[in-house]
């Protein structure tokens, strides 16, 4: 058997994500919940350990989901015809997803209504202006999935490999941006300018992208970021 490269291990743990996502309901319903919690966590400035516990319990129902369909999967591999024991093992997969959903909800509970000032968007918006960090890992998050989402649609290139749009151009006129919202030096700002077009430039060298995809990826960095911290600095 040929040994895996690392990207390439990436590559199939993410296209295995990319399946469950696709032929899985529940899901799909779980990571816009998931993705939806975490902004909101950011958002509201919650501490570092807030957001571990939530980080936990949001992968711990991820996982659970993901166990349940290999379990489904393997089941129906080895029998086509309802059989109790089957039923059994398919319910009991379930189950774990059910209790990681419960310990989820309890989690977000104690964490999100442990305060009342939580929920003051004045507070809010004062506490994500004074962390633009939050901003930019906010946009990060959104344009890796933007970017996974566009290469599942194109159905070309591997997650993190090749396809349209470019992922790595992407980011680098996403860090870009960022740094012309975050700072003032236009030193900084033209020697990040220039990494990027490095970067996106050797994307085309190696042939991994053409420049059509590598422009697409660049206007998507910079109009996400752009957004992102137009919307919530201001």
């Amino acid at each position: 058997m040929k040994k895996r490269s690392l990207v390439e291990s990436f590559n199939y743990a993410i296209e295995g994500l990319i399946h469950t996502l696709k032929t899985q309901r529940n899901m799909r319903i779980h990571f816009a919940f998931g993705i939806g919690v975490i902004i909101l966590g950011i958002y509201l400035n919650l501490d570092r350990v807030d957001l571990m516990l939530l980080l936990s319990a949001i992968t711990f129902v991820f996982v659970a989901e993901m166990l349940n369909t290999s379990i489904e999967l393997s089941v129906d591999i080895f029998t086509k015809e309802f059989h109790h024991l089957a039923k059994m093992a398919k319910d009991i997969a379930a189950a774990c997803v059910f209790i990681a959903v419960i310990y989820a909800v309890i989690v977000g509970y104690l964490v999100f209504f442990k305060s009342p000032e939580m929920f003051k968007l004045s507070d809010g918006l004062l506490k994500i202006r004074q962390s633009p960090w939050h901003i930019t890992f906010i946009t990060l998050i959104l344009i890796f999935a933007l970017v996974i989402t566009l290469k599942v649609v194109f159905h070309k290139g591997a997650p993190l490999r090749g396809g349209m749009p470019s992922g790595h151009a992407a980011f680098g006129f996403s860090i870009w941006t960022a740094t012309v919202f975050l700072t003032n030096n236009v030193i900084i700002v033209i020697l990040v300018f220039i990494m990027a077009l490095l970067l996106a430039r050797s994307r085309i060298r190696k042939g991994l992208h053409n420049v059509w995809e590598v422009i697409v990826g660049s206007v998507i960095g910079v109009l996400i970021t752009t957004l992102a911290f137009q919307l919530l600095s201001r």
